[in-house]
């Protein structure tokens, strides 16, 4: 009975641990997404990892596109996350503002590579 236990916390443990890919190299991005990562850095940075997985004051971004979910629950796409970014959403303020179409899609090509 301990033994069949076990073995169903390990089947659990090994069957629950997805590993995510790692994030592109940043000498790996092309001009689009080295651009998304300036535009990360200047207005996403402070409050978010993008190559880490941990939060900072926001949840990490790596692996965003890579999960079903983003962490507010809602699915990971570009219409989810943009309206995000446009609007904010809980404690995230809304960029809507502070960003042109040109810098939000890079921003998510850059996101797309994590």
């Amino acid at each position: 009975m301990i033994r069949a236990f076990s073995l169903l916390i390990l089947l659990g443990v090994v069957v629950g641990c997805k590993s995510i890919a790692p994030p592109t190299p940043l000498a790996d991005l092309n001009a689009q997404q080295m651009h998304g990562h300036a535009v990360y850095e200047a207005h996403c940075a402070q409050c978010h990892y993008d190559r880490k997985d941990a939060a900072l004051h926001g949840p990490a971004l790596i692996g965003v596109f890579k999960k079903p979910y983003l962490p507010s629950g809602a699915p990971a796409n570009d219409e989810r996350m943009t309206a995000t970014i446009v609007h904010g959403r809980n404690l995230m303020p809304a960029q809507g503002s502070t960003l042109d179409p040109q810098d939000l899609d890079d921003l998510l090509a850059y996101l797309h590579t994590l």
